[in-house]
């Protein structure tokens, strides 16, 4: 992904500090588009599907920022501006997910440090959701069966413990163990765990004990 892919939107009412954050931002490669309230940027979200990220300031005409950034719900990175911000504020919007929490007059270096921060989360995001796809998309390819083998393996379950709750043979289960690794393109029971973890299958990292 590269600037020139990246859009950040700058939502402030101020005339002159929406200009002045648009032209520094463009000035480092990103695409630009800068709002006055939070409707009219909200309006053009649900049209956005490239990388993007949110210059926002706290106070806004129509909707402050804090309940904007609950209603966006993680959708996009968020770096608030603001001259009237306070440690509460700060800490809220920080533990809420927001990027960085930058104090008017904002620092040119801080905040390109902050978009760059921003746009690596959605990189960090989109890899994650891509891993998860693909995770899935190898699942479906599983049997009924493998699947029941598959979810009592990465309990921790011996081959004899999964063939005694299925009703089968410990041989059996060794193949279908075979065919759910070659599947689900894991060489080790712990990648194995880990990949039904992702998907919340069989209470990965449960360790079972037989009595």
């Amino acid at each position: 992904m590269t600037e020139s892919d990246s859009l950040v939107f700058v939502v402030d009412d101020d005339d002159s500090v929406r200009r002045a954050l648009a032209r520094l931002i463009h000035s480092a490669g990103y695409r630009v588009e800068a709002y006055g309230n939070a409707r009219a940027f909200l309006e053009r979200l649900r049209e956005v599907d490239s990388p993007a990220c949110l210059i926002l300031d706290v106070q806004l005409p129509d909707l402050d920022g804090l309940t904007l950034q609950r209603e966006l719900k993680a959708m996009l990175p968020i770096i608030f501006v603001t001259g009237h911000g306070d440690i509460a504020m700060t800490v809220g919007a920080m533990k809420a997910g927001a990027t960085d929490f930058l104090a008017k007059p904002v620092n040119d270096c801080d905040l390109l440090r902050a978009i760059e921060a921003a746009f690596e989360r959605v990189a960090e995001t989109r890899a994650a959701r891509c891993e998860l796809d693909a995770i899935r998309g190898r699942l479906d390819k599983l049997t009924p069966r493998e699947k029941e083998v598959m979810a009592l393996v990465v309990t921790g379950r011996l081959n004899k413990q999964v063939a005694s709750e299925l009703g089968t043979v410990e041989k059996t289960i060794k193949a279908h163990r075979a065919r759910v690794m070659a599947k689900m393109e894991v060489t080790s029971l712990a990648q194995l765990v880990r990949v039904a973890d992702k998907v919340g299958l069989g209470g990965a990292g449960e360790t079972h004990v037989s009595r």
